[in-house]
């Protein structure tokens, strides 16, 4: 004799108001199926309610007293727990709308009484088959996406760490301070999250945005390494000529992201980054370059980007400047709105500036205590 596996141990739960019915689905079923039983769609329920163990497949009457076989099905769906025991009906009605009703209330056979043992045992193991392949398939599935999301994951951290290298090497050639990456990171985060709150900008700062604005925000300079030394770290006033240098920068910048973008055009990381380096000089006036941009033609990335590039260059010391403190910041800030920057974003920052003054706190202390 052919050993019982797992498959064959599934426990079906017969349910009708007829002992005799019942008993005939009992008999008739494969001994090495597990039966439950009960006689009315209310005790079904309750019984499913508090099983422990719970039915692998259903067979369920529809003409019965308190709740027939379709209210009982749709309240089986409505559950997380049970939505997915499928359910076989059994019913004298020979309606074809009938049988569509059980379809539409969950059910996935009708079988006709009187029925034949055969076709009845036939499509149970057909449905106990169909229903395991689908769990199968799902908990393939789970373990297919975990496997993308790892991987996933693990590109975006490669991702960010290039991204972070290649801007701290053009920070290194005239950031005195050694932590500009990290408090524009910090600070345009928190700019993002607190303007998302904001209904004209919901839909557009999802965590999305404020993950690669945080991500992306490093790069806003990178074009700095094509500008000269003697332009860059130049501790006097620049030139006309020398300030044109300077400007070219930001395409400088944006032109080597772009060839990144060809080879990955779907990366919206990679594409923000093309934003805020091409246009985070702009200025809500039209006034500012590569483009003479204003308002909102300006991505609002290069938007967030121009605030916070201004408030940390303003409280940093460079080679050609002394620090200014975080009040004076804002007042200078303040002084823009509507001019270099747009108003709302300003607003933002003034709402919540001490939250970037303790930012700026907790980052100086890590760096003192990192030695």
């Amino acid at each position: 004799m052919a050993a019982i596996n797992s498959f064959d141990r599934k426990r079906i739960l017969i349910v009708d108001d007829s002992p005799e019915m019942i008993e005939v689905l009992g008999n008739a079923l494969p001994k090495h199926y597990k039966r439950q039983f009960a006689l009315s769609g209310k005790k079904a329920v309750d019984l499913l309610m508090r099983s422990e163990e719970l039915p692998d497949l259903i067979l369920l009457d529809v003409l019965m007293p308190d709740m027939d076989g379709y209210e009982v099905c749709s309240r089986l769906k409505e559950d997380v727990r049970f939505k997915k025991i499928p359910v076989i009906f059994l019913s004298a009605l020979t309606d074809a709308k009938d049988k569509v009703r059980a379809f539409e209330n969950g059910g996935v056979d009708y079988i006709q009484k009187p029925f034949e043992i055969a076709e009845v045992n036939a499509r149970v193991e057909l449905h106990l088959k169909l229903h395991h392949l689908q769990a199968e398939l799902e908990k393939h599935n789970r373990n297919l996406n975990q496997l993308v999301n790892e991987k996933v994951l693990e590109i975006s951290e490669s991702q960010i760490a290039m991204i972070y290298a290649l801007a701290k090497l053009a920070e290194s050639r005239d950031d005195d301070t050694g932590q500009h990456l990290q408090r524009i990171q910090v600070f345009c985060r928190l700019i993002a999250e607190k303007l998302s709150s904001h209904l004209i900008y919901s839909d557009q700062l999802n965590e999305e945005f404020i993950e690669n604005i945080e991500k992306v925000s490093p790069l806003h300079d990178i074009g700095k390494v094509g500008v000269r030394d003697a332009v860059l770290l130049k501790p006097g006033k620049l030139t006309e000529e020398e300030f044109e240098q300077i400007k070219e920068h930001v395409n400088i910048g944006a032109n080597t992201l772009r060839e990144v973008f060809q080879k990955h055009p779907n990366n919206k990381s990679i594409e923000m980054g093309i934003e805020i380096t091409q246009f985070h000089h702009e200025k809500w006036n039209g006034k500012g370059y590569p483009e003479g941009l204003s308002g909102h033609d300006i991505p609002l990335s290069a938007r967030i980007m121009a605030l916070v590039d201004a408030y940390d260059a303003i409280i940093s010391k460079r080679i050609y400047k002394e620090a200014v403190s975080h009040r004076d910041a804002c007042k200078i800030i303040a002084e823009e709105r509507g001019e270099h920057f747009d108003p709302l974003i300003v607003d933002v920052f003034l709402e919540f500036e001490e939250e970037f003054r303790q930012a700026h706190i907790k980052l100086e202390l890590a760096k003192t205590a990192s030695g």
